[in-house]
């Protein structure tokens, strides 16, 4: 059990690390998504299926729409033809 949080939390640190290094900013929303969808399993490992379900509902889905949305009105998520 021990292992597995650890792999999760080291699975999340390596996104929140990429969400600062990726210059695409709709990768980074995605990296953001993924350490929200990280956290809200080791919730349920840990017990808190409520917290959990609550943190995969804002914190990957919710905040990751507002945000690419945000990002769509600012010009910022377009995909520039090569």
């Amino acid at each position: 059990m021990i292992w597995v949080a650890a792999l999760l939390v080291a699975m999340m640190l390596v996104a929140a690390v990429t969400v600062l290094l990726v210059r695409n900013h709709i990768a980074a929303v995605a990296a953001a998504s993924l350490v929200s969808l990280l956290l809200s399993v080791l919730f349920a490992l840990l017990g808190a299926p409520d917290v959990a379900m609550t943190e995969a509902a804002v914190g990957a889905g919710l905040s990751s729409v507002i945000l690419a949305l945000a990002l769509r009105r600012l010009g910022l998520g377009r995909v520039k033809d090569a």
